[in-house]
């Protein structure tokens, strides 16, 4: 018992010995862990870096990258369009005439007479009735979906980035040919170099089929020289 008492009043006196120094002194100074200190304390404010007890830099070899010329990005092509278009048209018309000769002239003489028809004055008349009607209907559906890379060709002075990329996919007489190219913000990028096709200005995709699927549905010359001039 008597040494309890005896730690008790010692640890009693250190914190008036303490006390006292804080006093003497005018100031008191501890460590604070409060957040809130930050930014008066580091001149760039409340960051990761200054903040996080548990923060580490990555090492150069895991940073991001600045994208350059060649380097090579994942586009996300996601093509979906609708067309609905309708026509009605109707056209009448119905026109009456009559035209009479009246006089006639002939030349005796050098002098021009009056010649008067013996059998009467021609007479033309007739009637005209047109009718024309037409009706459309054409609804257009168009579907493009795939993933496709491609590199950064060229750098623009106000740093978007110009982009190609080609693709040919053969098995056995079938061949796919894909081109895409187009212009694109680098803040549309994302982390893992991927961009959405909608972000893309100036886009332009080339699909091309070869082979014996396309040759069975594919027009004939003649077929695709009447669809275009249609003479009847």
């Amino acid at each position: 018992m008597k040494r309890k008492t005896f730690q008790h009043v010692c640890y009693v006196l250190t914190a008036i010995a303490l006390a006292a120094i804080a006093l003497a002194t005018g100031s008191i100074q501890a460590q604070d862990g409060s957040l809130f200190l930050q930014p008066a304390q580091s001149p760039q404010g409340l960051t990761l870096q200054n903040s996080s007890f548990i923060y580490l830099d990555l090492p150069p070899e895991a940073r991001p990258r600045e994208l350059q010329e060649q380097d090579i990005i994942t586009v996300l092509v996601d093509f979906r369009s609708r067309f609905l278009s309708e026509g009605d048209a109707e056209s009448r018309k119905t026109a009456n005439f009559t035209a009479v000769l009246s006089d006639w002239l002939k030349i005796d003489g050098g002098s021009i007479k009056p010649a008067p028809q013996s059998d009467g004055d021609p007479t033309i008349s007739g009637s005209l009735n047109s009718q024309f009607r037409a009706e459309s209907d054409v609804e257009l559906r168009d579907s493009l979906t795939f993933r496709m890379a491609v590199k950064i060709v060229d750098i623009r002075p106000n740093g978007n980035l110009v982009i190609e990329g080609h693709q040919e996919i053969r098995n056995n007489e079938e061949r796919w040919r894909i081109s895409l190219t187009g212009v694109v913000r680098r803040e549309a990028i994302q982390a893992d170099r991927t961009v959405s096709s909608d972000a893309i200005a100036e886009l332009r995709i080339d699909k091309e089929e070869l082979g014996q699927v396309r040759d069975g549905y594919a027009r004939g010359w003649l077929g695709r020289w009447y669809d275009r001039y249609k003479p009847f």
